[in-house]
């Protein structure tokens, strides 16, 4: 997995704090990265301007994006001697998630960064909101910023599935484990593998009688344990760094991470479309609200953006 040369760091005009710039701007100084800070901006009345002429309309929609673009520049000033390289870009389109990873697949960048806050629950569900649109369909890794610290020698969490035997799962399962590493490098952090399985089917004490419930268990976490140092083996992860809990992962990971007071949760998500996808979501998504951290979401390899550059932009 390359090193990060180019970073996409995706600003808020409504958040004061400007995190993801200041995340962006903090990781560039430690691997000497560029930054493209990009705003997404459209003005809704502009579809109910039936009565302006398309000179008009074209006006107004350059007008924002001028304006914009000073103010954007105003918020960049003080860190341009900061980094190697930071520069605006504006553009007007009533998808941000569309020409956010439309640019990612044009300029080839290495790293998405965005500021991220709890969504409401009916909102959520309605609008899918942005960073889950980027969860499911950006080709690179996302990096959701919150107000956590990156404090030196802190904590990493890399959230793995090791008894998964398939071929494509474990390629993410060391995917998610090398870049929580390459974190835990540029940030002098310590790296934990974080391994949760289910519990008992109730079910099965029904209908078995015979059924020994405890012999189970003790058999299933002894397959997770034993699944889980083999992976921090081949990836040098010190044994006592590995955390094999029974649960929910969207419920344990953010558990053990507030334990560890950890900066970021590394985890690996798969697209996902349709009324499952904004219904029930995913592990990455169920987590998102409920973290006090940073979460990384990577996708596995080979994995295609449902989003093309040839898409008409709005």
């Amino acid at each position: 997995m390359s090193e990060f040369n180019k970073i996409l760091a995706i600003i808020d005009a409504t958040d004061e704090t400007q995190k993801s710039l200041k995340r962006a701007v903090e990781l560039a100084k430690k691997t000497d990265a560029s930054i493209t800070v990009l705003l997404v901006v459209y003005d809704f009345s502009y579809e109910m301007t039936t009565m302006l002429s398309g000179d008009e309309r074209e006006l107004m929609r350059r007008c924002m994006i001028e304006e914009r673009t000073i103010w954007l520049d105003e918020i960049l000033a003080p860190y341009a001697d900061q980094v190697q390289q930071i520069r605006p870009l504006v553009e007007w389109h009533n998808r941000p998630f569309e020409v956010i990873i439309k640019h990612t697949l044009q300029e080839q960048y290495d790293l998405i960064i965005k500021a991220t806050h709890k969504h409401h629950l009916l909102h959520s569900v309605i609008f899918t909101p942005t960073d889950w649109h980027l969860i499911r369909k950006a080709p690179v890794p996302v990096l959701l910023v919150k107000d956590h610290a990156w404090p030196e020698h802190g904590n990493i969490i890399a959230a793995i599935n090791a008894a998964n035997d398939e071929i494509d799962h474990k390629i993410l399962n060391q995917n998610i484990i090398k870049m929580a590493g390459k974190f835990a490098k540029i940030l002098n952090a310590q790296r934990y593998l974080l391994n949760c399985y289910p519990g008992t089917p109730i079910n099965l004490t029904v209908e078995i009688p015979e059924f020994d419930p405890n012999q189970y268990r003790q058999a299933i976490r002894q397959h997770h344990i034993n699944a889980t140092l083999d992976y921090a083996k081949q990836y040098q992860v010190p044994q006592e760094n590995c955390l094999i809990e029974e649960g929910l992962p969207e419920d344990l990971i953010n558990s053990v991470a507030k334990e560890k007071d950890a900066e970021l949760i590394v985890i690996g998500t798969v697209g996902r479309t349709g009324l499952s996808a904004a219904l029930l979501g995913n592990t990455a998504e169920h987590l998102l609200d409920a973290a006090n951290c940073d979460v990384l979401a990577i996708k596995p390899d080979g994995f295609v953006s449902p989003v093309k550059l040839d898409d008409k932009k709005q």
